[in-house]
């Protein structure tokens, strides 16, 4: 019975009241010139409980008098404050906003280089969309000696790539995001010092794909916490259930992990479950993690079917969220769909100005990406970045068991918000450096009123960032700084500005010597840049990598032997011919 849900929600929302229900208003929403609306959000003032008009324009909702009142939403027009009655059908009329053009300045990853300014389009493959990237170049040290990067724990690009792979095709250039890489893998963790927040750690050695450079790791470490201690916490499960999610890795991928998220709640927790399909609606109103067997029925009667109205499914979860909102509590809305939003937003600019909006009020965005085929990394991409958030990409069990099962904490809680890290090099070491990844969108790139977007940051997380350095002087003898860190946050319950300053005394370590989480970070970085056709790694083949990752995986750990499987493949799709070196 696919789209049953939708009547559901609107028809058995009695139970819901504490009090007894005689009365039942109708009515319908309609605009100026008569043409019903749907999807207009409406919040009854005697219970505070939020819905939504039908296909037709029509609502229905139990009340526990003759008369109530009404507050009506919707995009476009103008805010509404109605009394309704139960012995008439209320006709409701929205009037149209003045249109106001809003602007938000474009967000980048990193500031490494000059603005280009011609605008490109955005990158295609079939029906995939991925934003077009411009990979960072050399800076002279000497004319800009600092660069700023985000920070969080997006790891959404490798399992993605991994898909494409696995299907024995090749992957889209701009699919490949390096930082999302390095993050996959959590390397090397360690905990900061003395309950700090953060711990900055850094290695110098050389670069085994260009022996006349160095390679410069800065690895950032995040704080652990205790289950028990973690705030309360109010999760609103915004699911597509639309017609393009009626496949096995998609709606019934995203059913299990659900479930199997819900078997960490609390009781001191609750869950509220959105739905966009055919219409959109609440499937579960604010439910405590007591009540296990409610929220997972809930989650099992999901069926897919209609179209995708992905803007009033947002607008719908925002609401929720901001409604029974737990001041100093982990306030999220967890957003998953293979982001198909045929109905509604449809440029990524609109999603951004959207919920840049939204990440005012203190509610934090997961997106889970999945499917194949329609699958808009660009659009979840942005949704993610834009609000105080983070992206995964799930393209089978495994990894869904990874991202919300052994990785809940980092997925679902925070320890930071707008996390960024500047790195000064000391000219006097460093001629040229280049930031490996954080590479910026081209559209990004052509807004002269562009800024540094910082990052979420979950606990117990290690974000590695990988810097190639053209050295001034040898940088192999003795101990050196050539660069200095600081990493700029702000808590999550305050809005301060943190900073974290390091200066650390670097002994260039050879590239053998070096610990095998290390070195397996760099053939990661040369799998990333061989994908992208990065023309830093001309003189490098698929079989270089496989030398340096063979005797630095951790036989013990899946996704390492797992990286050796996909560099295999990947040298099966693309050749095993070298390119040569330009003259």
């Amino acid at each position: 019975m696919k789209g049953t849900i939708h009547i559901v929600v609107l028809l058995l929302l009695g139970p819901l009241f504490p009090f007894a229900q005689p009365y039942y208003i109708k009515g319908v929403v309609k605009d100026e010139g008569g043409t019903p609306l749907q999807n207009v959000t409406m919040q009854l003032q005697s219970s505070g409980y939020l819905y939504h008009s039908g296909k037709d324009g029509g609502f229905g909702i139990p009340t526990p008098g003759k008369t109530d009142t009404l507050t009506l939403l919707r995009e476009g027009y103008e805010k509404e404050k109605r009394e309704i009655r139960a012995d008439v059908f209320n006709e409701i009329i929205l009037r149209q906003a003045p249109q106001e053009k809003t602007t938000v300045a474009a967000k980048l990853s990193s500031l490494v280089q000059n603005v280009p300014k011609e605008q490109l389009s955005l990158h295609a493959t079939g029906n995939e969309t991925y934003a077009a990237l411009v990979e960072n170049d050399f800076v002279s040290a000497a004319e800009r000696p600092s660069t700023a990067i985000t920070l969080n724990v997006d790891r959404a690009s490798y399992s993605n790539i991994r898909r494409f792979l696995s299907l024995s095709s090749e992957v889209p250039p701009d699919a490949v995001r390096i930082e999302e890489m390095l993050n996959y893998f959590n390397l090397y963790y360690s905990e900061p010092k003395d309950g700090a927040t953060f711990g900055i750690d850094a290695t110098l050695t050389a670069c085994p794909w260009n022996r006349n450079n160095a390679l410069l790791f800065a690895q950032v470490n995040s704080k652990k916490i205790d289950l028990d201690l973690v705030p309360q916490s109010h999760l609103v499960f915004l699911i597509d259930i639309s017609g393009s999610m009626d496949f096995p890795n998609r709606l019934p991928l995203l059913k299990s992990g659900f479930k199997a998220l819900v078997s960490h709640l609390r009781p001191i927790d609750t869950v509220s479950i959105v739905v966009y399909g055919g219409s959109v609606g609440v499937a579960l109103f604010p439910t405590s993690g007591a009540e296990k067997t409610k929220i997972l029925n809930t989650i099992d009667n999901l069926e897919p079917g209609g179209s995708t109205p992905g803007e009033s499914g947002i607008k719908l979860a925002y609401s929720l969220a901001r409604a029974h909102f737990i001041q100093g509590g982990n306030n999220r809305v967890i957003l998953a769909t293979d982001g198909d939003f045929n109905v509604g937003i449809k440029r990524e600019e609109e999603l951004e100005e959207m919920i840049d909006k939204e990440r005012k009020d203190g509610v934090y965005l997961t997106c889970l990406g999945v499917g194949m085929g329609n699958y808009k990394d660009s659009k979840i991409q942005s949704l993610a970045q834009r609000g105080n958030g983070n992206f995964a990409y799930l393209d089978s069990y495994i990894e869904m068991e990874k991202v919300l099962l052994k990785e809940f904490l980092q997925t679902l809680h925070t320890v930071a918000d707008d996390a960024s890290l500047t790195v000064h090099f000391n000219p006097a070491y460093v001629k040229e450096y280049r930031v490996i990844g954080f590479d910026n969108k081209v559209s990004a790139l052509s807004d002269s009123a562009a800024t540094l977007l910082g990052g979420e940051i979950g606990p117990g997380y290690s974000m590695l960032a990988a810097f190639e350095i053209v050295p001034a002087q040898s940088v192999k003898e003795g101990v050196v700084s050539p660069v200095d860190f600081t990493l700029q946050y702000k808590h999550p319950d305050l809005h301060v500005e943190n900073e974290l300053a390091d200066r650390p005394a670097l002994t260039y370590t050879p590239f053998a010597e070096l610990a095998p989480s290390d070195r397996f970070a760099a053939a990661v970085v040369l799998f990333g840049s061989l994908l992208r056709s990065s023309p830093y790694v001309k003189n490098t083949s698929w079989n270089d990598v496989l030398t340096i990752a063979r005797p630095a995986v951790n036989p013990n750990n899946f996704s390492q032997v797992e990286f050796l499987r996909l560099v295999e493949l990947a040298k099966k799709i693309y050749g095993t011919k070298k390119r040569k070196p330009e003259d």
